[in-house]
């Protein structure tokens, strides 16, 4: 279904119904057994006795959220250290992070950019940050501004850089490189207090 010529609400409804079935998903399939102690036990037991198993369903697991719902990042970074421990929990949680910021951008771009981008260009400050061609290089510098300080909302940042003029590509590198030191600092903390506590 080719979405680029929609209007924008038939785009943003979609996105609602496609959210709404995600959560449903979740609440069905029994995902909140997970939290308590005995729960995280189970999980990383079950993570040890097939690592490929439990990385796969991590990977995807976590790049779907990243589209359809509105976790705070560092919950993937926890959620891999408690389960994989430091080093391995890192790298995946990186690469699932990573897969999911591009999704979300791809949603903002042709989902939402249609919608967006003219109230943006609005604000001549807006347009000026995100728009202006003389600015490709600050998109880049505004890209890792956001992505070291974790004061500003991942899920919500993936889907705006959606809107900017900034090429699939190079958001995609740029994500993962200043995604790295936020990333191995929680996973590397969660899987030190998952040793001490579980």
């Amino acid at each position: 279904m080719d979405m680029t010529n929609s209007s924008p609400f038939a785009k943003a409804a979609l996105l609602v119904i496609v959210l709404a079935g995600a959560w449903t998903l979740c609440r069905l399939l029994g995902c909140d057994e997970y939290v308590s102690g005995a729960g995280v036990a189970k999980l990383r037991e079950a993570a040890a006795d097939n690592r490929l198993a439990a990385s796969l369903l991590y990977f995807g697991g976590t790049t779907l959220c990243c589209v359809f719902l509105a976790l705070p990042g560092v919950t993937f970074a926890v959620a891999a250290g408690v389960i994989f421990g430091p080093a391995a929990g890192t790298l995946l949680c990186l690469a699932a992070t990573t897969a999911g910021a591009s999704l979300s951008f791809l949603a903002g771009r042709y989902f939402l950019r249609d919608a967006v981008k003219p109230m943006a260009e609005r604000s001549a400050r807006l347009k000026r940050l995100l728009f202006d061609e003389a600015n490709k290089r600050s998109a880049v510098t505004l890209l890792m501004i956001t992505r070291l300080l974790p004061i500003f909302p991942y899920n919500l940042q993936n889907f705006a850089y959606g809107v900017t003029d900034i090429g699939f590509w190079r958001y995609t590198v740029c994500t993962f490189v200043f995604m790295a030191p936020g990333v191995a600092f929680f996973t590397f903390g969660a899987a030190g207090a998952a040793a001490k506590f579980f």
